[in-house]
């Protein structure tokens, strides 16, 4: 069979029109994609993987896609991915999606459309009503389902036996089994990279400080922690799965051979600290070249040994979740960190000479105006290369969202995220407040002239 992959990620906006080229970057590769490329591949099917986001005349590209395709897929985006902010509106990447497999139906009403990802995961029946041009919803991991739905589609296997999808039946949506998720994931086969070689993603690295040619990785699926806000847990089922240290190192390898850079995508790779150390060391005696950037990096796990094994393993960038200067807001957040620790891994990541991002959430429904003016105060006293400040929002699947749902608050009829507004009963400032204190982080933070001074010293550094 071929199969046609598509990624439609967040903040991706559809049209037909075929004369205005889209003009934004895609700046990863879609991993989840990519694996299962490497599994139908290695069945024997054909696969060809389109990244939306990379591709200046979607439209055209597809309408050339689907009648050499015998099957579509399609990643589709909500709760946690879903909201991107856009020229002053929300836009929700599973309306794009549902525009997307509509393009498609209307192109060839018999092509089955398949889609999956987080949106799907969270909701997968809602997700057919929602996208009502797909036929078929996976939920969770989709490696293994991937395989039977062939089966299916082949007439070899009933939809009803499948685990872990709804499909449509006539004018019914109607559910496979209980969805199951892949405990060994040392038996996925690792991504089929080649996939997406004629994307130049170490065009768009190069604004992010990556060294081209550039990809990603993840060693493990789920999360041990609980933060509030965050709805990884529900995407993960719950269950924190790590991948052994042989079979990271083995893909590193492989890595080596093509790439330059790696970003480790997991939320919490440094969580298991004793394995992490094993990986690092293992990476120091293969000597590669990788420059590798962690993106999960907790700041309860700073220390001088472990952030010397990065450094010598080839770490260049570290990315943390720092939410807030302020202990009430971490606790309520449930953060399980410090306002020291936070303090401690900056500096020390700082002086390691890492490039290091830090993350910041205003408008828990608990702060004050003086709680987020100490936040931007904390921030721009931090020595941080790069900030990321985000108006909270509950988001579906969330323990917000459970909480604020049972107090009456929220519905999944008021949509997937809901801002944590004044208006929305969630927080103490209206949406224009929020806004203007987003505005005021980003002015006080990057108009420095500390900061600027320490941009520009780098510049020259480079250009040297």
């Amino acid at each position: 069979m071929k199969f046609s992959l598509l990624h439609v990620p967040p903040g991706y906006i559809f049209t037909k029109d075929t004369k205005k080229p889209h003009k934004m970057q895609s700046y990863h590769p879609p991993l989840g994609l990519l694996y299962l490329g490497s599994i139908l591949e290695n069945k024997g099917h054909s696969v060809e993987v389109f990244d939306l986001l990379a591709e200046r005349f979607p439209s055209v590209i597809l309408k050339k896609v689907i009648p050499s395709s015998d099957v579509i897929g399609m990643t589709t985006y909500s709760s946690a991915y879903q909201e991107s902010f856009i020229g002053g509106f929300y836009t929700y990447a599973y309306k794009e999606s549902a525009k997307i497999a509509n393009f498609i139906k209307e192109n060839d009403p018999k092509i089955p459309v398949i889609i999956g990802g987080p949106h799907c995961t969270v909701q997968p029946k809602r997700s057919l009503d929602e996208i009502p041009s797909a036929d078929i919803s996976v939920e969770g991991d989709g490696e293994h389902i991937i395989l039977d739905l062939i089966k299916a589609l082949e007439g070899k296997k009933k939809l009803s036996e499948i685990n872990g999808i709804y499909y449509r039946e006539k004018s019914q949506i109607k559910k496979g089994k209980p969805a199951k998720i892949i405990e060994d994931l040392d038996k996925i086969p690792f991504p089929a990279r080649h996939l997406v070689d004629k994307y130049n993603y170490a065009k768009s690295s190069k604004k992010n400080n990556f060294k081209p040619k550039f990809t990603t990785m993840i060693t493990g699926r789920g999360c041990p922690f609980n933060c509030s806000f965050c709805t990884r847990n529900a995407l993960g089922y719950k269950i924190f799965r790590k991948r052994s240290v042989k079979n990271v190192v083995s893909e590193i390898i492989e890595i080596n051979e093509k790439y330059d850079s790696v970003m480790i995508v997991d939320d919490t790779f440094l969580a298991d600290e004793i394995r992490a150390k094993k990986i690092l060391d293992r990476i120091i005696d293969l000597k590669t070249d990788l420059e590798i950037y962690i993106q999960g990096a907790r700041v309860d796990t700073a220390n001088i040994k472990l952030y010397e094994k990065m450094k010598n393993a080839g770490v260049k960038h570290l990315y943390f979740g720092l939410e807030s200067a302020n202990k009430d807001v971490l606790e309520f957040y449930n953060k399980k960190a410090t306002v020291e620790q936070i303090k401690k891994s900056v500096n020390l990541s700082s002086k390691m000479g890492f490039f290091t991002v830090g993350t910041f959430i205003l408008g828990a429904p608990i702060e004050t105006k003086d709680h987020i003016n100490r936040t931007i105060k904390f921030a721009c006293s931090l020595p941080l290369d790069y900030v990321l400040f985000t108006i909270l929002t509950y988001k579906f699947g969330s323990p917000l969202w459970g909480q604020a749902e049972k107090e009456g608050k929220l519905s999944i009829k008021d949509g997937y995220t809901v801002i944590a507004d004044s208006q929305n009963g969630l927080g103490n400032f209206s949406r224009n407040e929020l806004e203007g204190f987003y505005r005021e982080a980003i002015i006080n933070f990057y108009l420095r002239p500390n900061y600027l001074t320490k941009q520009l010293i780098n510049l020259i550094k480079k250009r040297i």
